[in-house]
């Protein structure tokens, strides 16, 4: 989409200095910019702009880093209202309506006319798939599955029967949402499945990265709640529950019944044993582990394992680099009481 800078700080509700009417095509980076490229700069230690260094046809800062003769938008948050701008100069497609003939729609199916079906989609009986949504090839929607408004459906992703998506949900590809959640009881000689007769249910406008799997609750719910993003290769297990703007890193693997509060960070590579619970706002570094039942704090930072505030986290990493030197020290004064005893014992006078 082609818009003018006026159109876009418009958009954005911002103020903007020099040629308003500027056509921007794109989002770049600062390497790639041409003149109708948009860029942002936040470098506040470097000073404001040179022209001579700008190739984009705009760019958006703060007002006190731009000088007079550039195209600017001004915004106190430069890095925040430049991702606002990529999403009004393209914004995410919407479904128009095609059904590719190789689709599979079973006819009890309630579908929109305007989703987009591509080739090989299967969509299961009772499924109901709102207004402007897509699904791209290979996509699978079981049974009685529910489809917001505007979602996007990547290649391969999978809903078995029941799932539940709000409006505007991207699920990249390879996503599986309501398969079995891990639950096994021991009978003695042989491990016997625990009912996994749940659902998965997933609100407005959550974004999940490639190939994460989320499972059904086993008797209840999983629930990812709204504005909630999630990156690739995540593993979310049964009746977990995920509050609003939850932020989860790759490789992250949460166990069964674990609570994430509104607006938790999950660094990358984080192990989080069954029924932990993470308060609001709490920030939990990458490779940290959470031991099953673990109530980590709101509004600090965690890291390692098992999991601790980051201030002792470094403080304790300190320590256990000088490990080597310590021992060196101990075993010189172990050696040196050992000598003194062996004094002591030598000047006691024999019976």
């Amino acid at each position: 989409m082609s818009l003018s800078v006026s159109q876009i700080a418009s958009a954005l509700g911002l103020e903007f200095q020099g040629d308003g009417s500027c056509e921007i095509h794109r989002v770049s980076s600062w390497e790639s910019a041409d003149r109708h490229s948009l860029v942002f700069y936040e470098h506040r230690e470097k000073g404001p702009v040179a022209a001579a260094g700008v190739k984009a046809g705009c760019l958006i800062t703060e007002r006190d880093l731009v000088l007079p003769g550039l195209t600017a938008i001004l915004s106190a948050r430069p890095k925040l209202d430049f991702a606002r701008a990529a999403a009004v100069i393209a914004p995410l497609p919407r479904g128009s309506g095609n059904r590719h003939p190789s689709a599979v729609v079973a006819r009890d199916a309630d579908i929109a006319a305007d989703v987009d079906i591509g080739p090989c989609c299967i969509v299961g009986r009772g499924a109901a798939i709102r207004e402007g949504s897509i699904l791209h090839a290979g996509v699978v929607v079981g049974e009685e599955c529910r489809i917001g408004a505007s979602c996007i459906l990547y290649p391969r992703v999978v809903l078995y029967p029941g799932a539940v998506l709000g409006d505007r949900v991207v699920l990249h590809a390879g996503v599986v949402v309501g398969g079995d959640g891990f639950g096994y009881v021991f009978d003695g000689r042989t491990q016997v499945k625990f009912p996994q007769a749940g659902s998965v249910v997933i609100d407005e406008d959550v974004e999940i990265g490639s190939n994460t799997t989320i499972d059904r609750g086993s008797l209840g719910v999983t629930h990812i709640a709204a504005g909630a993003k999630i990156d690739n290769l995540v593993q979310i297990a049964h009746n977990v529950r995920i509050g609003k703007g939850v932020v989860i890193a790759a490789q992250t693997g949460i166990s069964g019944s674990t609570v994430i509060e509104d607006y938790a960070v999950i660094g990358g590579q984080v192990g989080l044993g069954d029924h932990a619970r993470v308060q609001s706002g709490a920030v939990i570094g990458s490779k940290a582990g959470i031991l099953p039942g673990k109530i980590v704090r709101g509004g600090e930072v965690y890291w390692g394992v098992p999991v601790r505030p980051l201030s002792e986290y470094k403080r304790l990493n300190a320590l256990f680099g000088r490990l080597p030197q310590m021992k060196a020290d101990i075993d010189k004064l172990k050696a040196t009481v050992a000598a003194l005893q062996a004094e002591k014992d030598a000047d006691k006078p024999k019976p």
